[in-house]
């Protein structure tokens, strides 16, 4: 089983069990003649709005994250995987799968990430990234040339290792330090960084905003419209798959 695959599974039993210990008169009034109020009660963590028909019939979609999981009218059965319509060869769940990734990523607060940006801003990329990462630090040796092709990149916390790790500690010392964009660059080089105690950091939150995207590893690249990069590409062909997304994006 995939680290998406676990994910979706432990959101699964998550909300199964919310399901089980919430009361009744707890919930929010849901219309019983709305067929997607039986999925609402064995899911309460998903709103009614939320809740929407796939293009198959009696086939309800729901967010799971980023991702997406079905679910039968009834609410007695649930699956998880691409659905594609045959004829355009689209997927369907990827396309659900973006929605969702804009409005995980709208959570962002630039304020508390590390951004480089061009004058003239064609592109922007949000980068989920790891001190530690071998790729995220040659993405990195190549700041000067993407801000040059005119793209703005933000950069997220993501450090692998995980909470209580000396990879997240480097991560917290390069967010409380004054110079975030030197610090981070100096990390990336595997120097030592100097910084004193700033009490809370971001890297917490912008963590756990990563799982809930389903990053599977740094870097994790992120278009404005959803698209997931999951790797390291040069400069030039990172623009080229964002050019094509975006004119992708207007032509649908």
């Amino acid at each position: 089983m995939n680290k998406l695959s676990r994910a979706l599974v432990g959101m699964l039993f998550g909300m199964l069990c919310a399901s089980a210990l919430a009361a009744e008169g707890d919930k929010p009034a849901v219309d019983k003649a709305d067929p997607r109020a039986v999925i609402v009660k064995k899911f309460p963590e998903v709103k009614l709005d939320e809740v929407q028909p796939s293009p198959v019939p009696g086939i309800y979609q729901i967010p799971m994250g980023a991702d997406v999981a079905y679910v039968s009218a009834d609410g007695r059965y649930l699956f998880a995987g691409d659905l594609f319509e045959i004829d355009t060869r689209a997927n369907i769940t990827e396309q659900s799968r973006a929605g969702n990734r804009v409005k995980l990523l709208a959570k962002l607060d630039e304020r508390d990430m590390i951004v480089f940006s061009p004058q003239v801003v064609k592109h922007t990329i949000t980068v989920f990234t790891d001190v530690e990462c071998g790729y995220c630090r040659k993405l990195h040796s190549q700041i000067s040339e993407l801000t040059k092709l005119g793209v703005k990149v933000r950069y997220a916390a993501y450090p692998r290792a995980g909470p209580g790790t000396e990879d997240w500690r480097k991560m917290e010392g390069v967010w409380c330090s004054k110079d975030r964009q030197n610090a981070l660059t100096q990390a990336k080089l595997g120097q030592p960084v100097k910084s004193e105690s700033c009490g809370a950091t971001p890297i917490a939150k912008q963590y756990q905003l990563g799982e809930d995207l389903g990053v599977r590893g740094t870097p994790a690249i992120f278009s404005p419209n959803g698209l997931y990069i999951g790797g390291y590409l040069p400069p030039a062909d990172l623009v080229k798959q964002l050019e094509e997304s975006e004119a992708k994006k207007k032509g649908s």
